[in-house]
């Protein structure tokens, strides 16, 4: 716990075009891992545009490790199937967060920093990292590797420690 840097909050909005892994639908869910750490979103039923709007919370301790994230597909008497995965790099994020900007010095909906999809990020189109009511939120699109086809949007928030 010495070493903690603070904790990221991701938002798992929603999964856009996911794969078909039941007869004509399925049952998603994504986890979120980072070294030790495992979370998971409720399971879905039937849908292959799933709206979790779901907070999930991870301690930071080294920011140079990517945040790995995973769908699946809920089975009831089989194993659950995978729907493809993805990771995302945390160091923009933290760097900007490092600005400590004032709440009054930048209008909302600044864009601080950009960053290109790229072949070593799984980003589906570019992502933004703002100023938003006061703090700076990163939104993404991640595009799932490993799978025919979906993408999972993502919204990721800072919250610091007193120390």
């Amino acid at each position: 716990m010495d070493n903690l840097l603070g904790l990221l909050r991701i938002r798992i909005k929603r999964g856009i075009n996911l794969a078909i892994r039941d007869f004509r639908s399925s049952d998603p869910y994504c986890i979120v891992i980072l070294g030790e750490q495992r979370l998971k979103t409720h399971i879905i039923d039937r849908n292959l545009n799933p709206v979790w709007n779901e907070d999930l919370t991870l301690s930071i301790e080294n920011p140079d490790k990517p945040v790995e994230l995973l769908v699946y597909d809920h089975d009831t008497f089989t194993r659950d199937d995978e729907m493809g995965d993805a990771e995302f790099d945390i160091k923009p994020f933290l760097e900007t967060q490092k600005m400590n900007l004032e709440p009054d010095s930048v209008p909302n909906g600044t864009t601080l920093k950009r960053i290109k999809p790229s072949g070593s990020n799984c980003l589906s189109e570019e992502s933004c990292i703002i100023w938003q009511d006061g703090n700076v939120v990163q939104n993404m699109l991640l595009k799932l590797r490993n799978v025919e086809c979906g993408e999972i949007e993502l919204e990721l928030h800072w919250i610091d420690l007193p120390h």
